[in-house]
C-alpha cells in the first residue's frame, strides 16, 4: 500500500476544496482546478484536510493511490502559490519573443519555430537573458509545456546549444581533433 496516499492534503486558509461524487474540486486565490478519481479511489474533506482512500478489496489500485494524492496535492500547492519552469537558450542568435498567445523561437532553423500557448499559462522572455520563464497553476500542464518547448532544439553535446532547463547539467563530448590526435600515434 502506498505511504504517500495514506498522508492527508492540509488546505491552507484561503483554498475552498470540495469533492463532488467522484471529482475534486479545489479553489484557491490564482484559480480553480479540479481532478476526477479513478473508479474505486474515494475522498472526502474532514478538519481542514483531504483525505484520499482506496477500496481494500482491490490491489491493482495500489500504484493509482498515491498518484491520486499527489496530484490533488499539487492541486492546492498550485491554486496557493503556482509552479513554474525556467529554460536557458544557447546559442548565438537563438531567442524566444512572446507575441499574445505564442511563442516564437529562433533556435537556428531557417525559420522561427512558432509554439500556441495553453490557456492558462504565462510566458515571460526575458530581453536581457535568453531565459523563458513558464509559470501556472496546474504542474502538470508547465512540465509538459517546458518539456515540448525544450524538444524543438535538444541541447547538443558538442557545443552545447539548444534548449535546457535551469540549471541541467549537459554531458559534453570531445570533438574530432581531440578524439583523433592519440589514435593517429602507434
Amino acid at each position: 500500500m502506498s505511504r504517500i496516499g495514506k498522508q492527508p492534503v492540509i488546505i491552507p486558509e484561503k483554498v475552498k476544496a470540495s469533492v463532488n461524487g467522484s471529482e475534486v474540486l479545489v479553489e484557491g486565490p490564482l484559480g480553480k482546478l479540479s481532478y476526477r478519481l479513478v473508479d474505486g479511489i474515494k475522498a472526502e474533506v474532514k478538519d481542514g484536510k483531504i483525505l484520499i482512500s482506496k477500496d481494500p478489496k482491490r490491489n491493482d489500485l495500489s500504484a493509482i493511490y498515491g498518484t491520486s494524492r499527489a496530484k490533488v496535492n499539487n492541486m492546492v500547492e498550485g491554486v496557493t502559490k503556482g509552479f513554474s519552469k525556467n529554460l536557458e537558450i544557447n546559442g548565438v542568435g537563438f531567442k524566444g519573443i512572446v507575441q499574445g498567445n505564442k511563442l516564437s523561437l529562433t533556435v537556428g532553423f531557417s525559420h522561427p519555430v512558432i509554439v500556441d500557448i495553453p490557456n492558462g499559462l504565462k510566458v515571460v522572455s526575458d530581453a536581457k537573458q535568453p531565459i523563458l520563464t513558464i509559470s501556472g497553476i496546474d504542474k502538470d500542464l508547465v512540465g509538459n509545456f517546458a518539456s515540448k518547448v525544450r524538444k524543438i532544439k535538444v541541447p547538443e553535446p558538442y557545443k552545447g546549444t539548444g534548449i535546457k532547463y535551469q540549471g541541467e547539467r549537459i554531458i559534453r563530448k570531445a570533438g574530432k581533433s581531440a578524439a583523433g590526435a592519440g589514435a593517429a600515434k602507434k
